[in-house]
């Protein structure tokens, strides 16, 4: 079979892989036809991001933390390339009772069980059966264990039963491709705080997490926010914004962007970071009211990155990061998206075919989704 392959910056190549089997009566094996980018791949296809993590290590610039969870050079190729997907069943162990060949699903770009104490908590980023590395997943190489990558003609998925997902007949699958991480990262920033916030108003903040981030506005939109403020620095980004329904704000790129930002956006319950600016981080965590909370969904690698400590004491704000549980979301993405009040492909920038992935995948754009015909459509 042939598989997308990661090699170096900026370079990737169809290879010729040996198919996966099923090595457990648990397992599936299921045929993507819808591919994702995720925000984070944009990091190393446009840069050598290993040796650029091993330099500011050594320039005490990173958190050494990450090299001792990652490896010495992360995200070096040769590696399988790609982890959002939607695909249809090829095959089943015989031990699955929930899905059969045909089926079209949803796989969780993390491994995880479904029966472990922190699966049953719903912190299904941290499975306790797989923690052969800081996290099991599809798509990064050696960081995250040898389960291969999307872009390819078969894999393997693990406890299938659990971490497989159906998608309902009467949603487009294409628009899903990014239920397998991305739409969860906007989703676990929004959804459970305009929960207990109806009608909250919410902040999101734009940037290095280019697609998630407009998830994250879409979702907040969809569940019912009084009001929701996109801010960014790009054009393109600010104007899908405004399509799924927030109010789009320009800012000025660096640090004076966000000092002319303060005084005029503030007293925010709900704020979401997806800039990757220590200045966004700390703009967004004063922003909030009191009790206020603030998500980011970008991982900051420096040493130290700055928050006000003493205001979010004294006002009780929350921050959260973290991995995204990526699984025990998708339901419940799925159902928004099945109402009609939450469109993810209005984030797609770009739809290739299959066979120019290579290519396609090095587009600047926040959303690209690579396709080819399913089996049953051929």
């Amino acid at each position: 079979m042939k598989q997308l392959i990661y090699v170096k910056k900026r370079l990737l190549e169809w290879h010729d892989a040996p198919e996966p089997k099923l090595v457990h009566p648990t397992d599936a094996l299921v045929r993507p036809f819808a591919v994702a980018r995720c925000d984070l791949d944009n990091a190393f296809l446009n840069r050598d991001l290993g040796k650029l993590m091993s330099a500011a290590a050594k320039a005490h610039y990173l958190d050494p933390r990450i090299l001792k969870d990652l490896g010495p050079q992360p995200f070096d190729g040769p590696f399988a390339y790609g982890h959002e997907c939607v695909a249809e069943v090829i095959s089943t162990g015989s031990e699955v009772k929930s899905f059969y060949v045909s089926d079209i699903v949803v796989v969780p770009f993390q491994i995880s069980c479904g029966s472990c104490l922190t699966c049953n908590l719903g912190r299904t980023a941290h499975c306790e059966t797989n923690r052969t590395t800081p996290i099991s997943a599809y798509g990064f190489g050696k960081p995250t264990g040898a389960w291969g990558g999307a872009m390819t003609d078969s894999v393997r998925v693990p406890y299938a039963d659990h971490m497989l997902v159906k998608v309902p007949a009467n949603v487009d699958p294409v628009g899903l491709a990014s239920a397998s991480d991305n739409i969860p990262d906007g989703w676990r920033g929004i959804a459970p705080h305009l929960k207990a916030r109806l009608g909250a108003k919410v902040l999101v903040l734009g940037g290095q997490a280019r697609s998630v981030s407009l998830y994250a506005a879409g979702i907040a939109v969809a569940l019912g926010a009084e009001r929701v403020d996109y801010v960014d620095t790009s054009e393109q980004r600010l104007d899908i914004a405004s399509k799924l329904g927030a109010n789009a704000i320009l800012r000025t790129a660096g640090r004076r962007g966000w000092r002319q930002l303060t005084e005029k956006f503030n007293d925010y319950p709900i704020a979401f970071d997806g800039c990757g600016e220590g200045n966004g981080l700390e703009f967004a965590s004063r922003a909030l009211s009191s009790t206020g909370v603030c998500t980011s969904a970008t991982p900051y690698f420096r040493k130290k990155t700055a928050l006000p400590l003493w205001e979010m004491y004294s006002r009780s704000l929350r921050f959260e990061t973290g991995l995204v549980d990526a699984r025990a979301h998708i339901p419940d993405i799925m159902n928004l998206v099945a109402s009609g009040a939450f469109d993810p492909s209005i984030v797609t920038t770009r739809l290739a075919d299959w066979q120019y992935a290579p290519e396609a995948l090095l587009d600047e754009g926040p959303k690209v989704v690579v396709t080819r015909p399913r089996l049953a459509c051929i």
